[in-house]
């Protein structure tokens, strides 16, 4: 669904010796003896390993489009699980029904002052095999769009976020009753329509401007991999800050007790009609608009002076979808554990794309089936994992995390019980490799990251990872990031298909892949294709056996581990730092607030305002006041010092008798659910964590601290009052597990 966060010899040097054969740290959750097996068996492991598999098999799964609910679909989904059941897992079809809204009907036209009728199509290129492919293509579209037939004056609106409408209303412009034109981009493409609607609008575009994602960043394709005029991207606009999963069972399954709700009273449907299309479509379009120039922040890349309008653009826009029920199959393949099998080990990466899906997901889902054939072989020469291993691949992903967010919800119960750690991968490609997840998985993942390769520099990806924070990472954090034993990770908000896991049910969670050298304009269209892949991307599939290494060692490590290998003392120090931030932003408002009212008191605006352009004074802004943030300070407080103590402690581990040990385990992966809330975060109940959420206006990019941090955003103190209790509360009920665990040790 989304794109992942695509040396000097000594630091080479170091890195080789990290991965020396004689490396002598014992991995975490394991004493030295049975380290040394473990890192015996992980070697067996990376020697199996074939890239041909990854590339093979891609070839084979983007063959035809295999969206949710497709012929080829259901193919794919039995391929899968018929090859994990030859390599002796017990693999099976688990099917939910979910709403997917296709198109019917699709029209863009200009009607004043000039004709013109977007194509709204992609066209077929000679390099690239499947292009020239029509029959179940679905074609740009935006599922969970509502229907509409609208026809009103344009508007551009830059990135249609918060803040681009806060600027349109110093300029005296306002998008009421008016079809807006968006770049994507800075924000999920669901924020658009969804801001736009809240200012009034009746309709809504996305286009994906060339400065961003076209000629202005490169060759485009075929020469190069930059989006072309004609590229558009698909995607969904269902309410994903709401709630992921099927808009009409948020919450719950569909079954003789629970009904569907109507696809009008569905609370995350868009509100609006909203279209993607291409540069070259948008092109007419905003060269017809008048009206102010825009801001110089807000100029594209297209040949053309950015106007704002609104008109004399008049725009003529009409959609209209079949609401169809379909299935989505997801497959899921077990390997029992032989001491722990209540427990499980869950990983998981997407199976379906809008149309070939090269990139996304197959890059990441092959990776993942290699993982298992090995996982396969290493059965066969007598290791079993001790805790059950559970391999899922999801359909409908793509619409809104449907498959996984329905899995979940389904099996609520049992997988909340029995789930030690979910481990996601989605799309993959060539470069630095990207983390983010539960903070108290960042040591760990970092000592996964220290012995696996890094297929281009021969260094370890954690130290590449490092070298490229220090090279480009803002210069506040060069220093920590030399000097910090662990590379800091990033914190989850949506777009894959952690989010059930890790926001409805506080299931620790990781999510992994590699980028940032395989940029292109690819993502959502028809040119997401292994012709693409391999020209563009990881050409040799050796990034994509990086990524099965990482995800491999991360599943055998979890799954073998005598003590689950969760740290607390990386999570207590990036709390911390939220709290700062939180403290600095609330700091800003207020200071904000104060000049501006300072500035309208003296009159500055109006004397330095154009004469001969439109003014609109600006209206004072309501000061913050001073926030309580003791609770949440005496919270981390105590925190820091049970962090401490557990680690501390954990070296005793090896003297439990084998009842404490299984109930330390049981803590620990269980503390999690504790960052929980079941009342949910304030207008979006299904998401439940404290720590970790989408943000409200932001979709995919994560808030942290969110009921505190959004409610500072929105000046909402009382809210941001009792979000700082909220918040101040689960980090205690955290800590006091974390005391549980220390105290079995001593």
């Amino acid at each position: 669904m989304k794109h992942i966060f695509r040396k000097t010899i000594r630091v080479l040097l170091f890195s080789q010796i990290l991965l020396s054969p004689v490396y002598a740290q014992n991995l975490m959750g394991f004493s030295a003896e049975s380290s040394k097996k473990e890192i015996d068996l992980e070697a067996s492991f990376d020697k199996q390993l074939q890239a041909k598999n990854l590339q093979e098999w891609m070839k084979r799964m983007t063959a035809f489009p295999h969206q949710l609910g497709s012929a080829y679909g259901l193919n794919n989904a039995l391929f899968l699980r018929d090859k994990l059941t030859s390599w002796g897992f017990e693999a099976h079809l688990d099917t939910v029904h979910v709403l997917f809204p296709t198109p019917k009907i699709r029209i863009v036209e200009l009607t004043e002052p000039t004709k013109f009728k977007a194509s709204l199509t992609e066209r077929s290129v000679k390099e690239d095999a499947t292009s020239g492919q029509t029959k179940d293509v679905l074609p740009p579209y935006h599922a969970f769009s509502a229907d509409g037939d609208v026809t009103a004056e344009l508007v551009y609106v830059n990135y249609g976020i918060p803040a681009d409408y806060d600027e349109l209303a110093k300029l005296g412009i306002d998008v009421k009753g008016k079809i807006v034109i968006a770049k994507y981009g800075n924000s999920w493409r669901g924020i658009k329509p969804k801001v736009a609607y809240e200012h009034g609008a009746i309709g809504c575009i996305i286009y994906s401007d060339p400065k961003e994602d076209g000629y202005f960043q490169g060759e485009v394709y075929p020469k190069g991999p930059f989006k072309n005029d004609a590229g558009a991207q698909r995607g969904s606009v269902v309410d994903l800050p709401q709630a992921p999963g099927d808009p009409l069972t948020n919450g719950f399954v569909a079954s003789a007790e629970n009904k569907r709700l109507s696809v009008k009273d569905a609370p995350s449907m868009m509100k609006i009609p909203v279209l993607p299309i291409s540069y070259g479509d948008a092109l007419p379009l905003l060269k017809a608009l008048g009206g102010q120039v825009a801001p110089a922040s807000w100029r594209g890349a297209l040949p053309i002076t950015y106007h704002i309008g609104p008109g004399p653009a008049k725009v003529h826009l009409k959609l209209e979808f079949n609401f169809d029920i379909v299935p989505a199959y997801n497959v899921i393949a077990t390997i029992k554990g032989t001491e722990f099998p209540d427990q499980w080990v869950v990983r998981g990466n997407h199976h379906d794309a809008w149309v070939f899906g090269a990139s996304d997901p197959v890059s990441g889902a092959v990776a993942e089936l290699e993982e298992a054939r090995v996982l396969g072989e290493l059965i066969k020469t007598g290791w079993k994992p001790k805790r059950t291993i559970v391999y899922c691949w999801w359909d409908g992903e793509e619409p809104g995390l449907l498959g996984s967010t329905e899995w979940v919800e389904k099996y609520q119960k049992i997988v909340s019980e029995k789930t030690v750690v979910y481990l996601n991968t989605d799309g993959n490609g060539r470069g630095f490799l990207g983390v983010g997840g539960s903070h108290t998985l960042e040591k760990f993942i970092n000592q996964v990251g220290q012995s696996v390769t890094d297929p281009e520099k021969g260094g370890s990806v954690i130290e590449r990872l490092r070298s490229k924070m220090i090279v480009d990472g803002p210069a506040s954090s060069k220093a920590e990031t030399r000097s910090r034993s662990d590379v800091r990770i990033g914190a989850l908000g949506s777009g894959s298909d952690f989010t059930p896991f890790i926001q409805h049910l506080g299931i620790s969670s990781l999510n992994l892949g590699f980028g940032g050298e395989d940029e292109g304009g690819d993502y959502h269209s028809i040119y997401d294709s292994y012709d693409n892949y391999v020209r563009f991307k990881d050409s040799d599939f050796s990034y994509g056996v990086a990524l099965a290494k990482m995800m491999g060692r991360s599943v055998l490590r979890f799954a073998d581990a005598e003590v689950l290998p969760f740290d607390f003392s990386n999570f207590s120090n990036t709390v911390q730092t939220y709290a700062t931030e939180i403290k600095r932003d609330l700091e800003a408002v207020r200071t904000k607030a104060e000049d501006q009212n300072k500035l309208i008191s003296e009159n500055r605006f109006e004397i330095t305002a154009d004469p001969k352009e439109p003014f609109v004074k600006p209206i004072p802004m309501e000061v913050a006041p001073y926030l309580n943030f003791a609770p949440l300070e005496n919270a981390l407080s105590k925190l820091e010092k049970s962090a401490t103590a557990y680690a501390s402690a954990s070296g005793k581990v090896s003297t439990l008798p084998a009842d404490k040990l299984k109930q330390l385990n049981d803590i620990l992966y269980k503390s999690e659910r504790y960052l929980i809330n079941e009342q949910g975060l304030p207008r979006r109940p299904w998401y439940k964590h404290q720590i970790y959420a989408p943000g409200f206006y932001t979709g995919y990019g994560v808030k942290t601290l969110p009921m505190i941090r959004e409610a500072i955003e929105q000046r909402n103190w009382s809210e941001a009052d009792q979000g700082i209790v909220r918040v101040s509360d689960a980090l205690k009920a955290f800590t006091a597990e974390i005391d549980k665990a220390t105290a079995l040790l001593k």
